[in-house]
């Protein structure tokens, strides 16, 4: 098999620049015109040459003279990071012009917003554990699980024995998020800690055994390898195992708020983990579970609890191509993490708004089944949303084990759920094997244009 070749962004000829002084270019920053061309490389999005290079003949300057000027500018602009680079020097990061405001969206979020609707106690199990199992799913397909999101649901509700190493990538990574919210977060980050979580990842996947539970070594020979477009590329070569050791001490000290006396925000704090553990790559599989676990360990051992219902994963996937460029784009153009920042900052917005999008649906589907049904009959949420469940899935069925899952509710508390139902002729009942599963009845099927 062939060895895929690097992959490098196309980058300017800025030789065609060196009649330039400094100067003249100099001279451009004080051209309203090509200000407006900074904002425009920084906003909506934050842009490379690739992209931005067709926006710059618009203010009469070549695409190579106008990138210089913006890469000047943002050079003067950018802050380090703690994060070292194995070439040397630091990654850096720019303050974009929104920032504080998604950083108070967020905050909002986590402390007032989703915290202010009346959720009961049930409601929240629900909540969790729907993010966990969407987080699990979703973040163990970005590195290749291959498996139906439903099948997935339905494997982790019905506690069935994976079948293939897809369905146990989701199961360990489910067990490592769970573990993660109920266990972790009352300690300190610590090599010992992160091996654990690796074992939880891996344990029982593709991984050779002797590589789960420890930092990857040279010999391991681990490069990172992704499609782009049409071709399979090397994107990353990560740094050597001296460095590696060396900058892991760092990222926990880091991570446990160690480092310095500098305040950064926690949202922002933990989108540099996630980049820090993706660039060391400390593990020879499983970095980006990893990585993701670690900035929701982060976010929850800072009080954003609510953070457990919002899968991220789910809009990273969403843009898979978009996520390996945040990351080459800060690694090539300068170290500058501004890329990863625009790119994770956006997706944890853009997963909030899809949650309160979400809850809202619920909302006005349970809303609309207490009309249909009118006051006469008495549901508790859990058995709403168990109908609307089985009317907009005409495959859909339910079992004692997989309705308590989804509530972390206690099995008794599930069968009674359904068994309320069962009277109530909404549901009817089949053995298969085992197992009893439910299905909808004709009552409730002759609901479904009502609901």
């Amino acid at each position: 098999m062939t060895t895929p070749r690097l992959y490098y962004i196309e980058k300017p000829n800025l030789s065609l620049l060196n009649d330039k002084d400094e100067k003249q270019i100099s001279e451009l920053f004080r051209d309203d015109k090509i200000r407006g061309l900074f904002e425009k490389a920084n906003s909506p999005d934050y842009l490379y040459f690739d992209k931005l290079k067709y926006k710059i003949p618009n203010y009469g300057i070549s695409p190579e003279e106008g990138w210089l000027a913006v890469r000047t500018f943002r050079n003067l602009i950018a802050n380090n990071t703690i994060i070292k680079a194995k070439e040397g020097g630091f990654f850096k990061w720019i303050r974009l012009s929104y920032t504080d405001e998604y950083l108070h969206r967020i905050d909002m979020y986590a402390g007032g917003k989703i915290m202010s609707r009346s959720f009961s106690s049930s409601d929240e199990n629900q909540l969790i554990v729907h993010g966990i199992m969407e987080e699990a799913i979703a973040s163990s397909q970005l590195e290749g699980a291959h498996t139906t999101r439903a099948a997935a649901k339905k494997m982790l509700l019905e506690g069935k024995v994976p079948k293939n190493n897809s369905e146990q990538m989701i199961l360990n990574n489910y067990k490592a998020i769970t573990a993660i919210k109920s266990e972790y977060t009352k300690y300190e980050l610590s090599l010992d800690l992160m091996f654990t979580l690796h074992r939880q990842l891996t344990e029982g996947t593709d991984i050779e055994k002797d590589q789960i539970g420890r930092l990857r070594v040279d010999s391991d020979d681990i490069v990172v390898q992704g499609d782009i477009g049409t071709e399979k590329y090397i994107t990353h070569v990560p740094p050597n195992e001296a460095f590696l050791k060396q900058e892991m001490e760092r990222l926990i000290a880091f991570a446990n708020d160690k480092d310095s006396n500098q305040f950064i925000h926690p949202v922002v704090k933990a989108i540099f983990l996630h980049f820090w553990i993706g660039y060391l790559h400390p593990f020879a599989d499983g970095n980006g579970r990893i990585a993701r676990a670690l900035f929701y360990w982060y976010l929850l051992k800072k009080g954003y609890q609510t953070i457990m219902y919002v899968p991220i994963s789910i809009v990273i996937k969403s843009a898979p191509m978009q996520y390996a460029m945040a990351y080459i784009y800060s690694e090539q153009d300068n170290f500058d993490l501004t890329y990863f920042y625009d790119f994770h900052i956006k997706k944890i917005i853009q997963a909030l708004e899809e949650f309160e999008s979400y809850i809202d649906r619920k909302t006005k589907e349970n809303h609309k089944l207490d009309d249909v049904l009118g006051i006469q009959i008495s549901l508790n949420d859990r058995q709403k949303q168990l109908l609307h469940h089985l009317i907009s899935d005409d495959k859909a069925s339910i079992t004692v084990t997989s309705h308590s899952g989804i509530h972390n509710i206690a099995r008794q508390t599930g069968a009674k759920d359904l068994k309320e139902l069962e009277n109530k002729g909404f549901i009817i009942s089949k053995r298969e094997g085992k197992f009893i599963k439910y299905y909808p009845s004709d009552k409730l099927q002759a609901l479904k244009d009502q609901i």
